[in-house]
């Protein structure tokens, strides 16, 4: 007998036919947003992501569903059931067809690529450390967290400006490899650290993700290592919620002064719609929506005011560069726009128009690596 597992629909249903009142509706609901956002596993894609079907492979290419995942531009990983592949921009001379798209595969990293898989994409194109997948001398290293030991990677430039690099929801630090070489190249220290949640790395206190507001404690701890262990200064480069940290440790930290720049890639800056849009993402119906954000706010013990002032233009005190764009369904970049136009002389804005959450430099890595140069250069 097949089992059926809960989902918003099914709650809906149960509404409609009067088996629950509108409170456990509403309860229902605020679960099923958490466990989109306050629970989302590191390194797995986010619900807004697509499932897609593998409907044929061969040598050099991968024809997936039709969708509008599988055809955006860019190059990206591709993460199923026990398989991690790398697929890059869709290829112009196939075969057309209404129903699939056949992109270029790059390489199959882990696992088999099999007919009828069910897989989607991911900004994270390596698996295992800088060492194994970029040929970067690193060292594996442990900050002192609030909660206990960190594990970060640590991959040495000639400089004495360091980088503290955060990933995000649905993804875990290997994310920050997609910079890696770039950031070497240009001689800089990357300081990769895990925070809480993160496989090694200490459970929360009550196993959720607080989408920045305790997390960036643990991007605090990064800071003080740096400092102990050479940095005159420090860029904050955080990714979805790791941008909302990496301006939160900037605005709070003790060492605040060593900070002389942030690059925040698909800024969670409105939680309430990260929340919102990770609900949906769920099915939660439209109207159990603010049931659902305000049962999630409760589990997390939303502060309204710290969280706004976390985000608030008017302290920001340093440099930031923000890339962003209209295709983030997770993370509203209507925000960032409006954060660049307050602070125009702090804040830049580099607009990615294809690019996904967290996934702005899959879209265009050659025109986002010249905005971060040129942002970068300046600052040491």
């Amino acid at each position: 007998m097949r089992t059926v597992r809960p989902t918003a629909a099914a709650v809906t249903v149960a509404l409609a036919a009067g088996l629950v009142g509108v409170g456990a509706a509403g309860v229902a609901a605020g679960r099923l947003a958490a466990d989109a956002a306050l629970k989302a596993p590191p390194g797995r894609p986010l619900p807004t992501e697509p499932r897609l079907t593998v409907h044929a492979t061969a040598a050099g290419q991968i024809t997936l569903t039709r969708a509008l995942a599988s055809r955006r531009p860019g190059t990206y990983g591709l993460v199923g059931n026990g398989v991690h592949a790398v697929v890059g921009q869709v290829l112009p001379g196939a075969p057309p067809s209404a129903d699939t798209v056949v992109r270029r595969l790059e390489r199959v990293t882990h696992g088999t690529l099999e007919t009828g898989d069910r897989v989607r994409f991911t900004p994270a194109l390596y698996l295992g450390d800088p060492g194994t997948a970029l040929g970067l001398d690193h060292t594996d290293v442990d900050v002192p967290g609030e909660l206990g030991p960190l594990p970060a990677w640590c991959v040495p430039g000639a400089r004495d400006t360091w980088v503290i690099a955060v990933h995000g929801l649905g993804a875990t630090r290997v994310h920050s490899m997609n910079l890696m070489r770039f950031l070497h190249g240009d001689r800089f220290t990357v300081l990769a650290p895990a925070h809480r949640g993160d496989p090694d790395a200490p459970r929360p206190p009550d196993g959720l993700h607080h989408l920045g507001d305790t997390e960036w404690r643990d991007v605090d701890a990064a800071l003080h290592h740096a400092v102990r262990h050479g940095a005159r200064q420090v860029v904050l480069y955080g990714w979805s919620t790791g941008a909302t940290m990496a301006l939160t440790t900037a605005a709070r930290s003790e060492l605040r002064d060593r900070v002389v720049g942030l690059v925040l890639d698909s800024p969670v800056l409105d939680r309430e719609a990260t929340l919102r849009a990770l609900a949906a993402a769920r099915h939660t119906p439209g109207f159990l929506l603010p049931l659902a954000v305000r049962a999630a706010q409760a589990r997390m013990r939303w502060d309204a005011q710290r969280l706004r002032q976390a985000v608030d233009p008017a302290r920001l005190t340093k440099p930031v560069l923000i890339l962003h764009g209209p295709g983030d369904s997770v993370a509203p970049w209507g925000t960032s726009r409006r954060l660049a136009a307050q602070r125009p002389e702090l804040v830049t804005l580099h607009v990615v128009r294809e690019g996904a959450h967290g996934a702005m430099w899959n879209a265009d890595p050659e025109g986002y690596e010249d905005a971060l140069r040129r942002f970068l250069t300046p600052l040491v």
